[in-house]
């Protein structure tokens, strides 16, 4: 392969004989300094009739579009194609396209807090980022956007797509959407914000479950999941029985991240590898030693938002058999990135391997099958009518124990109403009663009810 040196030089010959060079393109014909340039492109190995008709075509747009345009306005927007045609993630980063992917890896950065990609040719929502703007006003995994304000997607680049939907915090933003089961457009109006994400949440579910809301992977992501278990295990002490880690919607962010956090919950072994073109390109990412929840019972929620590094997690607890994997089908994006700097402040991003799980299989375009799929359902309250238990029958016989009984669910009562009962210690999270849970998230009441049956299983063995 050619040199960095030498394809520049030979970039600049390839431009140079539209600017003043000797060269007659019009006719096909090279002059004897341009036959002198061209056995120099062919030596570094590169297409000379292709790069003649790139400098030919570029001539012809500069002599006859409608309006002028600049010479670096030509050259960036052909970069663009170039790296835009290769895959949906591969593009070319101005500098403040630069800035700010850096920044949304820090866990800040301004927008409207979506993943998008492009899908034939409009722009597809991967999923919104939790407690976002975009996710506050009801954008959906899986939507597609069609309109932004009162301009037409088709036709746009992504990046073109991205920065129309950037502005200043502060400022709307229409989106006109078209989501799957709805007869008519969807029209969602957004204030763009500071995206500050909070990447790991955590709660305490049925007084003895931790639940672990992972909402991107950014650099600081693994020191706040290993901070968060820390305060569930001061919660509950010797009562924390199992783990629910909730990826959905989840879009990915920084491989490393993902790496460690599959590391926290595995005891050595194989987390991901990535393989590239070449022979050698390939690399093993390794747990090690210790596991933060000791083997306790773990089940990851994913659907189809969950994407990337999410997978990665996702794929590598299921492989080592240490997660039930629970949802539905994931985002299937299995493809690595690498951020090239450039001298001009921007950067390439370009698509440089494949993922793959500890059992080698590839995420890339398949996903993750859960173990157990799950279908998106709400439960509601039915009304049943009568009925009669034997309870409510007269002159029924007593079981013995009703007095008992009774006054137990007496204190019970003043126990729930405040009544002869000590303050609670503040530094304690009030359980989510799962009840509550299965009319709010009936994903996550499921996944409970998994990860019970593991606790029982799991105490079986003990």
């Amino acid at each position: 392969m050619a040199s960095t040196h030498s394809l520049r030089t030979v970039a600049a010959i390839a431009f140079g004989t539209v600017f003043g060079l000797s060269i007659a393109l019009t006719h096909g014909v090279l002059a004897e300094r341009g036959n002198e340039e061209t056995a120099n492109i062919e030596a570094a190995g590169l297409p000379v009739e292709d790069l003649q008709t790139f400098v030919e075509i570029l001539s012809r747009v500069q002599d006859g579009y409608v309006e002028d345009v600049t010479d670096s306005q030509l050259l960036e927007n052909a970069i663009r194609g170039m790296l835009s045609g290769l895959d949906p993630h591969s593009a070319y980063l101005d500098a403040q396209e630069f800035k700010d992917i850096t920044a949304s890896t820090q866990g800040q950065f301004g927008g409207l807090g979506i993943e998008v990609q492009m899908q034939d040719g409009l722009v597809r929502v991967v999923a919104p980022i939790d407690d976002t703007p975009a996710e506050r006003a009801g954008v959906e995994a899986g939507d597609l956007i069609v309109k932004i304000d009162d301009t037409t997607v088709k036709g746009m680049t992504l990046t073109e797509a991205v920065r129309k939907m950037r502005g200043e915090p502060g400022t709307d933003i229409e989106l006109t959407i078209a989501r799957e089961g709805e007869a008519q457009p969807v029209i969602i109006s957004i204030t763009r914000d500071i995206i500050k994400v909070s990447s790991v949440r955590t709660r305490i579910l049925d007084e003895d479950i931790g639940y672990i809301r992972i909402s991107t992977f950014t650099n600081n992501t693994s020191d706040n999941l290993r901070e968060e278990i820390a305060s569930i295990r001061a919660d509950l002490g010797d009562g924390l029985r199992g783990i629910v880690i909730d990826l959905r919607n989840n879009p990915g962010g920084v491989l490393n991240a993902a790496v460690e956090v599959s590391d926290a919950f595995l005891d050595g072994g194989k987390v991901v590898s990535i393989r590239g073109r070449k022979e050698g390109q390939e690399r093993d990412f390794n747990a090690q030693k210790g596991d933060l929840v000791a083997g306790m019972p773990i089940v990851v929620l994913v659907n189809g938002g969950s994407a990337s590094a999410s997978e990665i997690v996702a794929g590598a607890l299921q492989d080592h058999h240490r997660a039930v994997v629970v949802g539905s089908k994931t985002f299937g994006k299995g493809s690595v990135q690498t951020i090239l700097p450039l001298s001009n402040d921007g950067a390439v991003k370009l698509t440089t391997a494949r993922y793959y799980t500890p059992d080698g299989r590839s995420i890339q375009a398949e996903g993750i099958t859960p173990d157990i799929e799950l279908q998106s359902y709400k439960l509601e309250r039915v009304e049943t009518g009568l009925s009669m238990r034997e309870a409510d029958l007269g002159n029924r016989l007593s079981n013995g124990q009703e007095d008992a009984n009774s006054e137990e669910q007496r204190k019970a009562v003043e126990r729930a109403e405040g009544k002869d009962a000590t303050e609670e210690d503040d530094s304690k999270r009030k359980p989510q009663k799962l009840g509550d849970i299965a009319k709010e998230d009936f994903a996550l009441y499921e996944a409970i009810v998994v990860l019970r049956g593991l606790i029982v299983a799991n105490r079986g063995r003990d």
